[in-house]
């Protein structure tokens, strides 16, 4: 190449890395966040700003390890399985005692992973205890008379129960691989109040089931209003401490000192994420303390199937109040379920609790639901009948 040549070239490098450099100064915050870390990560704690979730060291309850903790040996199948799909924690409980517990991936009992939107369902649980102290008056109540400004249109129809239920027709776009989605920019951008207030509905409220993140994080904006409190403090005060938990939690923030996304992100253990299994299936009752009522949970854990499902032809029946309800062996299991396959069961027939944390999750779906849910649920139900021999 001819010295002509190499400066030509040369220039042109400088050129194309120069318009790259000003064409990523001119793109939003949150899309200059999201190009700097990519996709999604279980272990984004460092990434984002943080209030803490504390736990009470003074009053911890500990799950028991049962008497044959960890014999059961995974079939070689499913030992892969899990591996293939990158899971960093599985644990399967029962009766209150830990039956088998693995951790993969160079992962352990101590750290905290980013649940994404499992998180969902603890906004749910919080939301029924602001109903039963009378902070929110009813589920029936309009948005507006917690948030004034969501007024606009369609917005003024949409109710607490409809942000509940993933029916409140706003206009959200649920995709974390697009550069300018939506839920990129709840994720990565620094402006959380604004961006899901100024969202219009798009389709009327209250008829059909479609999953939008911005309507969890909506529905957090109602409860701080009706309490007065952030939500991380809700958390601690409400669930955390009441469920002795073992260890501090966070809630990522959009910005220091701002607020919670509370659509996905809650970081915990996993044994400390099973105690919301145990909450589940004791119908919200911690040992012997009734944190929320029955009459709430019974509507959590029940579909709403007054409503359209997805896709608008047959009655919703796999979703509650901000919970997933699998059908599996004949049985309805409420489920706790996060993107990359964070996932919490709760199998009233067996009182068992059953915890997977990983970084991957399968993309082929059978209805609703992604097929490795189904096979997490077969590996631990051999885990659960080996156990009764």
């Amino acid at each position: 190449m001819s010295l002509s040549k190499k400066k030509k070239w040369t220039y042109g490098c400088i050129g194309v890395l120069l318009a790259l450099f000003i064409s990523y100064l001119f793109l939003p915050y949150y899309a200059r966040q999201a190009l700097v870390h990519w996709m999604p990560v279980i272990d984004d704690l460092e990434t984002f700003h943080r209030n803490v979730v504390r736990h009470n060291p003074q009053d911890v309850w500990h799950w028991k390890k049962a008497e044959e903790y960890n014999r059961y040996r995974l079939l070689p199948e499913d030992s892969a399985y899990l591996d293939s799909l990158r899971t960093v924690s599985f644990l399967v409980i029962r009766h209150d005692s830990i039956l088998f517990e693995s951790y993969r991936d160079g992962w352990n009992d101590t750290l905290t992973s980013n649940l994404y939107s499992a998180t969902k369902t603890i906004v749910g649980l919080l939301t029924g205890i602001a109903l039963d102290e009378g902070k929110i008056h009813s589920l029936d109540d309009k948005v507006s008379r917690y948030i004034p400004i969501y007024n606009k249109g369609m917005q003024a129809d949409v109710t607490v129960r409809d942000l509940l239920t993933m029916s409140g027709g706003m206009a959200w776009d649920e995709s974390y691989a697009s550069l300018f989605s939506v839920t990129t920019h709840g994720y990565y951008g620094n402006d959380l109040y604004e961006l899901v207030t100024g969202l219009e509905v798009a389709d009327p409220p209250g008829v059909r089931f479609l999953y939008r993140s911005g309507e969890t994080q909506l529905l957090a904006f109602v409860l701080e209003a009706a309490t007065g409190e952030t939500l991380s403090r809700l958390a601690e005060e409400k669930l955390w401490k009441p469920m002795q938990a073992g260890q501090d939690a966070y809630w990522l923030l959009d910005k220091k000192g701002g607020d919670e996304k509370a659509f996905c992100c809650f970081h915990t253990t996993a044994r400390d994420v099973a105690r919301f299994g145990r909450l589940i299936l004791h119908k919200g009752n911690w040992n012997g303390k009734q944190l929320i009522s029955h009459a709430y949970m019974d509507e959590m854990l029940r579909p709403a199937s007054y409503l359209k499902d997805q896709w608008g032809k047959d009655s919703l029946d796999y979703y509650g109040l901000q919970t997933w309800i699998m059908r599996y062996r004949g049985e309805e299991i409420p489920c706790m379920r996060g993107m990359l396959g964070q996932y919490i069961y709760a199998i009233p027939s067996k009182d068992a609790v059953v915890v997977r944390l990983g970084r991957k999750r399968h993309d082929v779906y059978e209805g609703p639901f992604t097929v490795d849910m189904t096979r997490y649920l077969d590996i631990a139900m051999r885990i659960l009948e080996h156990s009764c021999i």
